[in-house]
């Protein structure tokens, strides 16, 4: 196993580990919760120190089942991240979503006790708003900063013009900056290096992918033409909403099967060269994985520090292209 590796986050003087444990779809909902701090010990003990989460995320209870996990170790040896946005009761609520100061303030005290924490060292803005004035927004954000809430703060899945927007506003109104952008990347979607990395690259916002493994598909285990295996994602209706309800593109799984022989050429697992794919970008801090299973943490922890050569990654693009 190599020693994990660690990154700035962005222009930010904070260290995080090139591999980050989520709790989307998994922890407080899926996954048990003795299963999800199994995890999240071995995760430690392979020296990731990033751990991601959301308020909205089992409504909740993830971060109930991340806070409690991580509570046995200094607080001081872990990054821990959450989100806000998103409604997270039911009924007609105008005020209990979006990214007024209102929301922000309030999610952000319900956050750190859920959590257990005196701060948030990432608070990321889940979506981008576009029903609160930009400025608002910021300005609580800075706040949260001010108040020693919240060390740093990022957004997840905001376009390019909304990135220079925020950016502007905080430098001209000297407000603490964003540091991280967790938008969606992986070698089946790589939406963002046309114009969203440039971007962050230029202001010193460094990027958190999710799905890094397509919800599971670049790990190989799904086969052309073969039952879904019965303890995965795709088939658990629970879990595979955004596996088109376990209905599996049959031609992206025969591209994926053709990069095996490349991933074992390169010592490799497909999960490992799929995240090394990824880490394959300096703007690129860390990918987010997620896991059931300590020993899919184990396999997916290996990535760390991988080096793709040229010609490996021109297999890949021939392949995927």
């Amino acid at each position: 196993m190599a020693e994990m590796k660690y990154r700035r986050l962005g222009g930010s003087g904070v260290k995080v580990s090139e591999v980050c444990l989520g709790s989307w779809l998994t922890y407080g909902n899926a996954t048990e919760d003795r299963s999800a701090e199994e995890c999240i010990d071995k995760a430690y003990e392979l020296g990731i120190n990033f751990f991601d989460t959301a308020n909205v995320y089992a409504r909740g209870e993830s971060e109930k089942v991340v806070g409690r996990s991580l509570r046995k170790y200094p607080r001081d040896s872990y990054v821990l991240a959450t989100k806000v946005f998103f409604q997270m009761n039911d009924g007609p609520m105008p005020n209990n979503r979006g990214l007024s100061r209102k929301h922000i303030m309030e999610q952000c005290e319900l956050s750190l006790k859920r959590l257990g924490v005196d701060y948030i060292d990432l608070y990321q803005c889940h979506r981008y708003d576009t029903e609160t004035p930009l400025e608002e927004t910021l300005r609580a954000l800075d706040d949260l900063v001010t108040q020693g809430k919240v060390l740093y703060i990022g957004f997840s899945e905001w376009s390019a013009p909304q990135i220079l927007d925020a950016v502007k506003i905080q430098s001209q109104l000297g407000l603490d900056p964003f540091v991280s952008s967790q938008p969606s990347y992986s070698m089946l979607n790589r939406k963002i290096e046309k114009e969203v990395i440039p971007v962050c690259e230029h202001h010193g916002i460094g990027q958190i992918v999710f799905s890094p493994l397509a919800q599971g598909l670049l790990t190989g285990k799904y086969k052309p033409g073969a039952p879904l295996p019965a303890d995965s994602r795709a088939a658990d209706p629970k879990q595979n909403m955004f596996l088109n309800g376990g209905n599996l593109d049959q031609s992206t799984l025969e591209k994926i099967q053709k990069l095996v022989p490349i991933a074992e050429q390169s010592g490799l697992s497909m999960a490992q060269l799929a995240l090394a794919w990824c880490l394959r970008k300096p703007n690129v801090s860390s990918v987010i994985i997620g896991a059931s299973k300590p020993s899919q943490v184990v396999d997916n922890a290996g990535a760390a520090g991988v080096s793709l050569s040229e010609d490996t990654l021109k297999a890949i693009d021939s392949i995927l292209m």
